[in-house]
């Protein structure tokens, strides 16, 4: 079981110039701010990106292996739209051609006035297929659209780190605390939290029926993401040998985060890795404490295995500040779960992480957050793996001490692994309801709550009882999932595990999910990406509150367009095993019955 020893959090308050209150909403907004900064770019689209715009722009920026064997009716988008949409998938056909658009838009961009000529370009094609806008607020007109269609929004300031200056030590330039471009960014993510605040208060949702949240990306808010590395390193190194036996990078102890107040227990951490994760933890601090006010909830999304360790000490640490459940129904945050983490079915340790992190969250009162998706980067983390345990005098970046990849290696293994996941945790939703729907003080059995949902043992049979905290009578979730997945066989799962968990019932071709259920389970897509499935899962379902929400990812073009293109190719992926063609087939018979009757 997880220890319950927590960061100094009043130095982190203190540290971000905050200072928490109570849920409320209130108008704030200001005018976009662009960034930009050496190691950081924001995702939007070139003429290379066709496949990291499927993906990295995506629900965590994960792999999806979409299954094109059904058909949906979709409302009908404008020709100009679907004549975007076949070229834009025709590029993304031809693999060659992806594999050398970094270096056709290198040298194109590099020449004056066909620079701008390949900026328009790309904008009218790749930037408005996959980029919601250039601004916050300039996203403002989709999501309104998506929301008359029972859509909801995931919304990102869609920034990453180069990797090959992440593996680096320093920053080029010196600045100003103020002037520094990740401090840009933390401003950019608060203010993207008030435009989707402020436009859920324009449609009236109220906190419950709120589905506009903000995904933000950890790597993007730090000087220099090699400190998150060495921190992942240590915490390795330094992590109890009861935990060995989850596959790396393991599962997240309350104390991975007491190196820091604590450094000389770290020699691998300097005093400039020190202070750039304080003052990180401190922004993350900022950033939830606004989403709080707002009442918008906030998705971590994952990154490569050698940062995770350090973010999921993060995201531990902000779920439970933030995620704390209430023992009064009148104290009760109105959004629970506000922070959720990001769980990749590629990796091997994801079932039991899931099933540890659910016995953790019960053992201290706070409402578990799970973004599932299947994962990111295959190829990149089985390179970076494979090379560091044949060649381990070269450079790599992977810190896996064991002897498999952390990944699966197959996509059959991460689609297994995927569905068994959608399972466990639609039985966890169902269970949540019935433990939050009525006053009660029971004593189970230590980890009964896993065992239970993998239906292994009843939680009735104990024989070492230990007490757990009376909760009243209330219906604030102790447990939250987005579901991201293009996968239609993974979207009928979830239907039928909802239904056959008593989370929505089937009326005819019609899933009708209750409110509890609705609160406590959404699925997600990509903006671009598998329109087809989302509307087929919109038609498929009802509830008071969308069930389906898409990732819209949003920033600047111009800055963008010199480094975009050179993370297209190891991001391809996506668009395999003929997903493009499908994609660009479907624009084509429409574009067809379109122009037919002339």
């Amino acid at each position: 079981m997880l220890r319950a020893a927590a960061p100094n959090l009043k130095f982190i308050a203190r540290k971000a110039g905050i200072k928490a209150t109570g849920p409320r909403r209130w108008a704030r907004y200001s005018t976009n701010a662009h960034v930009s900064r050496p190691g950081i770019t924001i995702r939007t689209a070139s003429l290379s990106a066709t496949a990291l715009l499927s993906v990295s722009l995506g629900l965590g920026a994960y792999r999806v292996y979409a299954d094109y064997e059904e058909e949906a009716t979709a409302p009908r988008p404008s020709l100009k739209t679907l004549v975007r949409s076949y070229f834009v998938f025709s590029m993304c056909s031809v693999p060659r051609l992806v594999d050398a658009s970094p270096k056709i838009l290198e040298v194109l961009s590099s020449i004056p006035g066909i620079k701008q000529l390949t900026e328009a370009f790309v904008r009218v094609t790749f930037f408005d297929h996959f980029v919601g806008g250039d601004t916050a607020q300039g996203c403002l007109p989709l999501l309104r659209s998506f929301r008359s269609q029972n859509k909801g929004a995931l919304f990102a300031y869609s920034v990453e780190v180069d990797e090959n200056e992440a593996n680096t030590v320093g920053i080029s330039k010196v600045h100003s605390i103020n002037e520094l471009p990740h401090k840009k960014i933390v401003e950019e993510m608060i203010r993207c939290i008030d435009v989707a605040a402020d436009f859920e208060d324009e449609i009236g949702a109220g906190a419950k029926g709120c589905r506009t949240w903000v995904a933000i990306k950890i790597t993007a808010l730090i000087p220099n993401a090699h400190s998150l590395i060495k921190l992942s390193s240590h915490i390795i190194k330094t992590r109890p040998p009861s935990e060995t036996s989850v596959p790396f990078p393991g599962c997240p102890q309350s104390t991975d985060l007491d190196v820091l107040y604590s450094p000389d227990s770290a020699p691998e951490l300097d005093k400039g890795d020190i202070d750039s994760l304080l003052d990180l933890h401190a922004d993350l601090v900022k950033i939830c404490i606004r989403a709080q006010e707002r009442g918008v909830k906030i998705i971590i999304d994952a990154e490569y295995s050698w940062y995770q360790p350090a973010l999921d000490a993060l995201t531990l640490a902000l779920m439970r500040q933030f995620n704390q459940l209430s023992d009064s129904s009148s104290e009760a945050s109105p959004v629970q779960p506000l922070i959720y983490g990001t769980y990749q079915a590629y990796l091997r340790r994801t079932p039991q992480h899931l099933q540890l992190a659910l016995e953790d969250a019960r053992a201290n009162h706070y409402a578990l957050g799970i973004k599932l998706v299947r994962g990111a980067y295959h190829p990149h983390e089985l390179a970076a793996y494979l090379a560091a345990a044949s060649y381990p005098r070269k450079p790599s970046p992977s810190i896996s001490p064991d002897a498999v990849p952390p990944v699966w290696e197959h996509k059959e293994d991460t689609d297994a692994r995927y569905n068994e996941c959608v399972e466990f945790l639609i039985r966890s939703a169902s269970k949540d309801i019935e433990l939050r729907k009525k006053e009660y003080t029971k004593y189970a059995r230590k980890g009964w709550f896993g065992n239970w949902l993998w239906g292994t043992v009843s939680a009735e049979s104990s024989d070492s009882q230990v007490p757990e905290r009376t909760i009243q009578n209330n219906n604030v979730p102790g447990v939250g999932i987005l579901f991201g997945t293009h996968n239609w066989k993974s979207c009928s799962l979830i239907l039928d595990e909802l239904v056959k968990n008593k989370l929505a019932i089937q009326e005819g071709d019609v899933v009708v999910v209750g409110d509890e259920g609705a609160e406590r389970v959404t699925v997600g897509q990509l903006y671009g990406m598998s329109d087809d499935l989302t509307d087929s899962m919109v038609q498929r379902t009802k509830s008071t509150s969308p069930f389906v929400i898409k990732y819209v990812p949003y920033g600047a073009l111009s800055e963008v367009m010199p480094y975009l293109s050179r993370r297209a190719i190891e991001n391809k992926s996506i668009l395999g095993d003929g997903g493009a063609i499908k994609e660009r087939k479907r624009a084509g018979d429409e574009i067809w019955k379109r122009i037919k009757p002339f």
